[in-house]
């Protein structure tokens, strides 16, 4: 099954921009690049020119010997063994960090203005990582492609359900959902979390509810991401990356989740590890949120960066990597609340990121309150709490109001809509449409 995805809007915008630059879409290794991409060019365009630079190396003799488009096109031409009708084809140059020069040349083809139609694909661990050559700054245009929503699983796999997430998600004013609606929402987005947004298990699992074909796909993705500590950087910080990515799921296990170098290795030390940690998070496959302790705008220049948590990408995966049985979605609320509420931060961290310019930070005051998030919108400061259970009693959240009296406070949680002035909870499985809900407050 071929899995719908928002970004396509943006795709679309992109061809029908008199001004398109080259583009390159950007994104962890199996977030649906390259399906994403193909499709588009199938139900868009008359014919589609698609070059793998990991698959056929050969291609790279094409952009050492020539800097000049249509020359290369000429080459590309004949590799091809079919006509390239740049008015009419979409030209696909995929795996482009296996071969930097025809990064490099996505300038040259800029140049020729809008006579071709070029997107590129690449891992963000070879496109941002450690390149040597010219990069075309200014000359391309980027798209970051990241797991699927809540939102865009329901369009894939459940059209009822999406029905009824969109018809709440557009009402006017706030209202509590009905319980006939509200828990086939909240079991379903129960089983994205274990499935996560990686288009390849949430497919399978969708298509078949078998947990151990879910499980399998899920080990080889997080099996593919370890191959690539070694291949992207050098032997002493692959050793290191390793470390810190095997230490994330007892990060996060912590009642406190700021992370902990000693938590990583005995001895180990910020100096020796934050390189590390900057590849994992430039990879694409962790998100750092920062520490502030002066919530004031622009949140960036509070941030405390020696206190930090990181998260990871893909709640599905954080799942598989701790080992949690699949069985405690059957359990009530408690998938929410294992591993100190964590999977639910994790899945609201990635939400956040989804849907926002800027990432969010965390707020800390004295070691005696903490809110799980702050975000920065429309010249405001809003904090939000994460909660796993039924439990409503925010004292960090209080603490914050008390302090600070920000026009809003939310709270996601697994409960309905309830609104008491400045507050708002928010059902946990609207995380991702954060940003309509503050404009009906």
């Amino acid at each position: 099954m071929l899995f719908r995805r928002k970004i396509e809007e943006s795709l679309i915008s992109w061809k029908s921009n008199a001004q398109r630059k080259p583009l390159v879409v950007m994104g962890a290794r199996q977030v649906g690049k390259t399906t994403l991409i193909q499709s588009f060019g199938k139900d868009n365009y008359a014919d589609v020119a698609y070059f793998n630079f990991e698959l056929n190396q050969e291609l790279n003799d094409f952009f050492e010997l020539n800097k000049e488009p249509d020359r290369i096109m000429e080459s590309l031409t004949l590799f091809r063994g079919k006509e390239i009708d740049i008015t009419k084809t979409l030209i696909i140059f995929d795996e482009i960090q296996e071969c930097p020069k025809a990064l490099t040349s996505l300038k040259y083809f800029q140049e020729a203005k809008t006579k071709y139609h070029i997107i590129s694909a690449g891992s963000l661990l070879g496109i941002t990582l450690g390149q040597q050559h010219s990069f075309p700054v200014g000359k391309v245009e980027f798209l970051d492609l990241n797991p699927l929503t809540f939102e865009e699983y329901l369009l894939n796999t459940n059209d009822k359900l999406y029905q009824t997430y969109i018809h709440y998600l557009n009402k006017k004013t706030l209202e509590k959902i009905p319980k006939a609606f509200f828990e086939p929402l909240l079991f379903e987005f129960k089983t994205y979390m274990i499935c996560g947004g990686m288009p390849e298990p949430a497919n399978i699992f969708s298509q078949t509810k078998d947990i151990g074909k879910l499980q399998k796909v899920q080990d080889e993705i997080l099996r593919s991401y370890q191959l690539d500590f070694s291949k992207h950087t050098t032997p002493i910080n692959a050793n290191r990356i390793q470390y810190v990515w095997n230490s994330i799921t007892s990060q996060l296990a912590k009642a406190n989740k700021k992370f902990i170098y000693k938590a990583v290795k005995e001895g180990a030390r910020a100096r020796e590890y934050e390189a590390a940690i900057t590849w994992l998070n430039q990879a694409g496959i962790v998100h750092q949120v920062y520490n502030v302790t002066n919530p004031s705008l622009p949140l960036t220049a509070y941030r405390d960066l020696s206190a930090f948590k990181i998260y990871l990408h893909d709640v599905g995966l954080l799942m598989r990597m701790s080992k949690l049985n699949p069985s405690v979605l059957l359990n009530g609320n408690e998938l929410f609340k294992e591993f100190k509420g964590s999977f639910t931060e994790n899945y609201v961290s990635q939400s956040l990121r989804n849907s926002l310019n800027n990432p969010p930070s965390y707020w800390t005051s004295d070691r005696t309150a903490e809110v799980d998030f702050l975000i920065e919108y429309m010249n405001q400061i809003i904090p939000i709490e994460v909660k796993s259970g039924k439990a409503t009693r925010s004292r960090s959240l209080a603490e914050y109001n008390k302090k600070y009296n920000p026009r809003i406070r939310i709270r996601l949680s697994p409960l309905n809509f309830d609104t008491d002035g400045a507050f708002i909870n928010i059902p946990i499985f609207f995380s991702d449409n954060i940003i309509e809900f503050i404009h009906k407050m």
